[in-house]
């Protein structure tokens, strides 16, 4: 997202967004899903059309119904003066617990603007939200250009969590699923049993494809009461943290669950020798190709053996690779393993008007990511 050269006050009171109080910028309402589906086409698909259905039932759920929605921590669009809509920005309410008090924080999500002609209009939405003066609000997949505008606007980037990690356990699928990934007319190639008889290849004379198994170190399918549970008990070392109720996170995990283009949502909880829950993770995927791993949680002091072991499953489970956003007391472990890459995602930005929750966060107290920002919506990978 783009923000202009300001500096936001450390400690002032937040300022409500009010209707037309910065040149046509206003909360997003029901009649305007149209139109911002529209733009939506147009910024992120290259078609100039009217939105499906689909896609303005998701807009409607996801960005006006969500648990804690209000008109002052949602999406904002801006009028020109003809009353028409020419830019938008999405966002999303989280309850989050940082420094010892609950806020509601703000994931910004599609920043769209209808070409040049909304430009002036993306500007004053980006001025409202710094005017704002939030207490937090962050976007996980910045372009470089609009981290620039971040940081001159008084915000700052999380250096650690714009790198992706990648596994690999099936080189020659995975190489194929990257492929597909930007030439989707690829993914009808019959390559399937040369791929499987090459890989089988790879894994038998390469060991580095096949991750051991950390000894004593087991898991089972997990359900939403076991996430929820780790969620709550696993996450309370860090400063700045999700503060999800379950019905909170019932929508979220309900919600994620309908990006079926990734795959089916899937839980595994993992124990120790002893039987006792050290950590579980969260991840799409279909078998033989890529999962997408949303969050990894653990005990403290755990973390080789739940990273260890998530890669010896999913590898076992027939899955070509596996990739998610790395974290800072994850880093450790992700860097023993093998067939191991990290590059950059995008960058994670945050703005918040309080300091100390500036300072947990560049100190690296943190949890975000997974459900805990947007790389489980539908509109980063649906609606073609």
């Amino acid at each position: 997202m783009n923000l202009p050269s300001s500096h936001l006050a450390a400690e002032a009171p937040p300022v409500p967004l009010i209707r037309n109080a910065s040149h046509g910028v206003r909360p997003m309402e029901a009649a305007d899903l149209q139109a911002v589906g529209r733009l939506f086409n147009k910024a992120f698909r290259n078609r100039d059309e009217a939105p499906q259905q689909d896609l303005l039932d998701y807009l409607d759920r996801v960005f006006l119904k969500c648990p804690g929605y209000a008109p002052d921590n949602g999406s904002i669009v801006h009028e020109d003066h003809h009353g028409r809509i020419d830019s938008a920005l999405l966002a999303l309410p989280m309850p989050f617990l940082v420094c010892g008090r609950r806020i509601t924080a703000r994931l910004l999500c599609a920043f769209m603007a209808d070409k040049k002609t909304g430009l002036a209009g993306a500007a004053r939405l980006a001025r409202a939200i710094r005017l704002s003066q939030p207490d937090l609000c962050f976007s996980d997949n910045a372009s470089p250009v609009s981290a620039d505008h971040w940081t001159t606007g008084g915000g700052f980037m999380l250096p650690v969590q714009s790198l992706e990690w990648r596994r690999t356990f099936q080189p020659f699928q995975a190489g194929f699923d990257r492929l597909r990934e930007k030439l989707p007319a690829g993914s009808h190639l019959p390559l399937s049993m040369s791929l499987k008889a090459a890989d089988f290849v790879a894994r038998r004379f390469f060991e580095a494809f096949t991750p051991p198994e950390p000894a004593g170190v087991t898991s089972i399918e997990a359900d939403f009461d076991d996430f929820f549970t780790c969620a709550a008990t696993m996450t309370e070392r860090f400063a700045i943290r999700p503060d999800w109720s379950r019905d909170d996170l019932l929508w979220l995990m309900d919600t994620a669950a309908s990006n079926m283009s990734l795959g089916r949502l899937r839980c595994k909880r993992v124990f120790n020798a002893k039987g006792t829950t050290i950590g579980c993770y969260l991840f799409f995927g279909r078998p033989g190709r890529m999962a997408h791993v949303l969050n990894i949680l653990c005990r403290e002091g755990h973390e080789f053996d739940v990273v260890g072991h998530m890669f010896s499953d999913l590898s076992a489970s027939g899955y070509s690779a596996a990739h998610g956003m790395a974290q800072p007391f994850l880093m450790n472990a992700l860097m023993r393993q093998r067939q191991m890459n990290f590059r950059h995602r995008g960058y994670f930005c945050m703005v918040t008007r309080h300091q100390d929750i500036r300072a947990a966060a560049t100190g690296n107290d943190i949890f975000v990511g997974g459900l805990a920002s947007e790389s489980w919506s539908r509109l980063l990978t649906d609606f073609a």
